[in-house]
């Protein structure tokens, strides 16, 4: 008898690409959706605080609504690029080299716009530390340098950023011109964030310092309590430090192991397994929750205080004669109040 017809093997795909969502395991799909859960938690209270703080008015509080803006956008951002499946980006769930506008591999489209999302996240994240430390910075020099010409926080944090994202756009432009394939862009990518998590750690240790020196002795010389304004600035030098130190030695690391398997065999394939991708997204956008939320508690608990100093000074419970004094104009003006908020 003649042999029976060979089954239904369907349309031919390319090999080289795994079938969309095909390589993507349970506990992958679980880990993206309960990490876009959390993400979208804080991206509605972010939402929340900063349509309160914007009802409040004053040089403080516009600062105070930049920091819940840059949270706001950062939550929203990662929230999307985890609660859209990964199959609608790319093929594969790890990821996969490719070349810009090769017509084999189509889903590079896909994995472009997935990368670029996850680095607007990552800037978005970055300069809340980043908008801290130029205000610290701004404040000390008042202090340290009183004489000395001074250029507005905000400017100096829009150069900052701005120089950030323009390494960003060159490292997308080369990909696009096909100088280097994804697994360049990833690599630029790891080693800029790398670079700038480890001169966070630097800067905010030193302003940290330097800030909590300050505050002790206006409230040695005005005789007031500045253990509000030292506590917050531990919480966040701690939190800040284990952050980027966390988010350098991941980057590094990543960015070594990068260049030793691309130099061995000419490609990152083996680098980008199931094992090593899923602990390295668990480790870094975790510790992102745990950062937004850490920042977002000493945001809250701030303004708690202030609030409640306010009452005590309305109802004749406070101090009489010190007044707050916003972050934009602490100066000398401090001096005189024995009030440095921070």
């Amino acid at each position: 008898p003649p042999p029976p017809p060979p089954p239904d093997a369907g349309p031919a795909t390319d090999s080289s690409w795994p079938t969309a969502g095909a390589d993507e395991s349970t506990l992958e799909y679980w880990m993206d959706g309960l990490l876009g859960l959390a993400f979208l938690i804080t991206t509605i209270i972010s939402a929340k605080r900063m349509a309160w703080s914007r009802q409040q008015g004053g040089a403080e509080t516009t600062v105070v609504t930049a920091f819940y803006s840059l949270i706001l956008m950062t939550s929203v951002l990662r929230a999307i690029w985890f609660l859209i499946p990964n199959s609608v980006f790319q093929p594969s769930y790890t990821p996969i080299a490719f070349m810009a506008f090769d017509p084999e591999h189509p889903s590079w489209v896909g994995a472009f716009v997935s990368e670029m999302l996850l680095t607007a996240g990552s800037l978005c994240l970055f300069s809340i530390f980043i908008l801290i430390l130029v205000y610290w910075a701004d404040i000390l020099k008042k202090y340290f340098y009183p004489g000395a010409r001074r250029t507005k926080p905000m400017v100096t944090f829009l150069t900052l950023v701005g120089c950030l994202v323009l390494v960003e756009i060159l490292n997308a432009a080369f990909f696009l011109a096909q100088i280097y394939s994804s697994e360049g862009m990833i690599l630029v990518n790891a080693l800029l964030l790398a670079t700038v998590s480890i001169v966070c750690v630097c800067e905010i240790t030193i302003f940290s310092h330097r800030f909590r020196t300050v505050l002790k002795t206006l409230g040695a010389i005005n005789q007031v309590s500045t253990e509000s304004q030292v506590k917050r600035i531990v919480w966040i030098t701690v939190t800040g430090n284990l952050f980027f130190f966390t988010r350098a030695f991941l980057e590094a690391i990543f960015a070594i192991m990068l260049i030793i398997y691309w130099h061995r065999t000419g490609t990152v394939a083996e680098v980008f397994s199931h094992e090593l991708w899923d602990a390295y997204i668990l480790l870094k956008h975790w510790s992102e929750v745990a950062i937004l939320c850490l920042m977002l508690y000493i945001l809250q608990s701030r303004f708690t205080a202030n609030a409640s100093a306010a009452a005590g000074v309305g109802g004749g419970g406070g101090r009489a004669g010190y007044d707050q004094v916003p972050d934009t104009e602490a100066g000398a003006e401090a001096k005189e109040t024995g009030q440095l908020n921070v």
